[in-house]
């Protein structure tokens, strides 16, 4: 993926459903994948074999967590090696150390693929000069290639690329708008290849992914000492951005904290990192997004105007996909070779009976909902073109999404979908909270984040609710 050479990541997992699903996503990154179920099999390797490792993800159940033996032993055989823990636990002192005894990032489970995205992009921007000047040659040499994923031949989307094409030669702060799933980051990787800064690094980062006490030093960096398990000092992605392009996702789900401090780094072009005094100048460019009606947040006093005012410089807004149907047999193309290309499948085209149910589909999840769709029809397909049989939802898609109505047509065809019936005998609070999150999850067009945030509860909970709804769900 990154130079001549593919980085390596090699992944240790007893669960082997959950290991093909993390290695496939690697996979697709261009990444050489090494699995591995027992940590038996890993004692075992010698260092010739472990050498050709980038990057080692690892359950903490299978490291022994008391002594961390066998990470203390991979340390000895490739010192430079990135170590990513995964963990069931949420408890601050586990995670400081995890850092304490030489782990280089942590991530909970479930995983949140966002979130394990970032961390291997901070695997692959590390500190180190191998990882930072690989990454500046893969932005350069597939250049071409992540220009080609902007799909699109309807006016009001060639409208929007046209702006964002016109204002990357400029140094002006773009402020992203738009559904989830529009291509919010793709418009952004556009804007920075265009840009003066497309010979620098684009760091990427979920603003909702990272846990609040987190997200400053992620941000900003920490110095050494800065707080327990701060055994060294590390840059934050504002300096790891520096001369390219940062791209702040969901920047509506920062705190108040967090954005008056933002504030500041773009006004002075200054970042402090945690636990020290002195500011470091930092120049890069910031492109922010988010699905979030921020007027509608600065009235409930939940975001800043004057941060809003400074990250809105150049608006984009990108139209959901119900919005502009003409690109939905582009895109739906360009998926098609993508993923027949990927699975090794012959398959070209679809029938005439699938164009027409992609046309008529409402799109919940707009294009990322569209690739999905599109990726599972290839592996589904027996024969030489796609079919409507392929397109066949889940038993969770088709409880959320209810076949190709749209949101108000639905609505108008089932008048009391929340009903509950009570006819022989009352329905346990069990029942009745199943009910409530499906119909939220459903009013929310299948966003499950979204839906977590308006029902106060946290996304690990609302996944195993939905999970005991539906087993088979992923």
């Amino acid at each position: 993926m990154y130079g001549s050479k593919k980085r390596c990541i090699a992944i240790l997992e007893e669960d082997k459903s959950y290991l093909s699903i993390i290695s496939n996503l690697f996979k697709s990154k261009e990444l050489l994948v090494y699995s591995y179920t027992e940590k038996e099999s890993v004692y075992s390797l010698n260092s010739s074999q472990i050498s050709d490792w980038d990057i080692f993800l690892a359950d903490e159940k299978l490291v022994s967590f008391a002594n961390f033996n066998l990470i203390s032993e991979l340390k000895k055989k490739k010192p430079s090696l990135y170590v990513i823990i995964s963990s069931n636990s949420k408890n601050i002192d586990f995670t400081k150390e995890l850092s304490a005894q030489g782990i280089d990032d942590f991530i909970l489970k479930p995983i949140h693929f966002p979130q394990l995205k970032l961390s291997l992009q901070k695997a692959l921007h590390s500190t180190e000069p191998k990882f930072s000047d690989l990454t500046l040659n893969h932005e350069k040499k597939y250049k071409h290639k992540l220009n080609e994923r902007i799909v699109g031949v309807d006016s009001t989307f060639l409208k929007a690329l046209n702006l964002a094409k016109q204002v990357a030669k400029s140094k002006a702060n773009i402020f992203i708008s738009g559904e989830n799933g529009t291509g919010k980051e793709v418009f952004a990787r556009f804007i920075h290849q265009e840009s003066f800064c497309s010979a620098g690094p684009f760091i990427a980062i979920n603003c909702s992914a990272i846990p609040e006490n987190l997200l400053e030093s992620e941000l900003f960096g920490h110095t050494k000492g800065a707080f327990t398990g701060a055994n060294e000092n590390r840059m934050g992605l504002f300096e790891e951005a520096e001369n390219g392009t940062l791209f702040l996702d969901e920047i509506g789900d920062l705190n108040l904290t967090l954005q008056s401090k933002l504030l500041r780094v773009l006004q002075e072009k200054k970042i402090k990192r945690v636990g020290e005094n002195q500011s470091r100048r930092v120049n890069c460019r910031i492109i922010s997004a988010t699905h979030k009606d921020l007027i509608k947040e600065i009235n409930r006093d939940q975001f800043r105007e004057d941060l809003y005012f400074r990250l809105n410089v150049i608006p984009i807004f990108i139209p959901p996909l119900r919005e502009r149907k003409q690109d939905i047999l582009p895109l739906a193309h360009a998926f098609l070779t993508k993923f027949s290309l990927e699975n090794n499948s012959s398959i070209k085209e679809f029938s005439r009976e699938a164009r027409e149910y992609l046309l008529s589909n409402y799109w919940h999840g707009n294009v990322r909902e569209l690739e999905n769709t599109i990726e599972r029809a290839v592996i589904l397909a027996k024969g030489n073109e796609i079919s409507p049989d392929c397109f066949i939802p889940n038993k969770m898609e088709e409880t959320l999404l209810h076949g190709n109505y749209g949101q108000e047509e639905y609505e108008e065809k089932n008048d009391h979908w929340f009903m509950i019936n009570c006819s022989h005998s009352l329905p346990s609070f069990e029942e009745i909270m199943n009910k409530y999150v499906e119909f939220a999850v459903h009013k929310n067009g299948g966003a499950k984040d979204k839906t977590a945030r308006d029902i106060k509860i946290d996304r690990k909970t609302l996944y195993r609710r939905l999970q005991q709804i539906s087993p088979n769900t992923q």
